[in-house]
């Protein structure tokens, strides 16, 4: 493993928050290895300081001000293209390490992508951390010091998500109604990104229609105008490992939009 040198990241942009979202820590992560294989890589991180009062958004994941509360707890990152993946790369976990800076605690944390940074592309890999994740990296009473802490070497690798007692979660999206479903994931263990969706009606004991894609963990059905029968189920499999889950009958009958709809069941991280 051997450092690699970097430009300053760029302030990130939200079309969807613009107008809330203020970044409290700008990280930039040059990979100089394959991190498919989740080896640890050796990199450089530009921190850059903005205002520490602000939350940290859902931004194009689509979580919203649930980044805030447990499981995420703020613990989250943007990420550049290749860790965003279009939105693919929605609720995968990564963990974080510094330690050449007198305020690292060498103490590695972990973090979950929850937005983009479309203008991060000069780097290979390129992460922008939430201050509450960058402050958890620091001896005790030097958060503000590492947030302002200009290059750090850092370690990173992508692991597997772990939600203790928390069960996958599906929010049906808004504009969804009887010809459309939408609903956006989370809480995922494992992997946290996920490769396909798919749904089952209530009536197709046999068929699984796969869904697409919408928008960050947002995934869609549209039945081209024939109604869609409740409750569904809903077959997700996970990115790296291609395991596959089912929340059986998860979406009820009489579902409403903007609702979320908590399943038993979560993948085995």
């Amino acid at each position: 493993m051997s450092p690699s040198k970097i430009s300053r990241s760029s302030f990130p942009f939200d079309p969807l928050k613009a107008f809330l979202d203020e970044w409290s820590m700008s990280l930039s992560l040059h990979e100089v290895g394959c991190s498919k294989d989740r080896s640890i890589i050796m990199s450089q991180l530009v921190s850059s300081s903005f205002p520490l009062n602000r939350t940290f958004l859902g931004g194009a994941c689509g979580y919203g001000d649930s980044v805030e509360r447990p499981p995420f707890s703020s613990m989250v990152s943007a990420g550049g293209p290749s860790i965003f993946k279009s939105g693919i790369g929605c609720g995968a976990c990564y963990e974080v390490k510094c330690s050449t800076n007198s305020a690292c605690s060498g103490n590695p944390v972990t973090v979950v992508i929850t937005d983009e940074c479309p203008g991060c592309v000069s780097e290979s890999v390129h992460f922008d951390l939430s201050g509450t994740s960058i402050g958890a990296m620091a001896k005790s009473g030097l958060a503000d010091l590492l947030r302002n802490a200009g290059i750090l070497q850092v370690q990173y690798k992508k692991v597997d998500c772990k939600y203790p007692g928390t069960t996958i979660a599906f929010h049906v999206d808004p504009g969804s109604d009887p010809n459309y479903f939408a609903t956006l994931i989370e809480y995922t263990n494992g992997d946290g990104d996920l490769a396909s969706v798919d749904l089952k009606q209530a009536l197709d004991t046999d068929g699984w229609q796969p869904m697409q894609q919408s928008w960050g963990a947002v995934w869609k059905l549209d039945s081209a105008g024939s109604t869609l029968l409740p409750p569904f189920s809903l077959r997700l499999t996970s990115l790296d490992s291609r395991k596959t889950i089912v929340a059986t009958a998860v979406i009820p009958a009489g579902w409403e939009p903007g609702k979320t709809y908590r399943s038993v069941v979560n993948f085995n991280p």
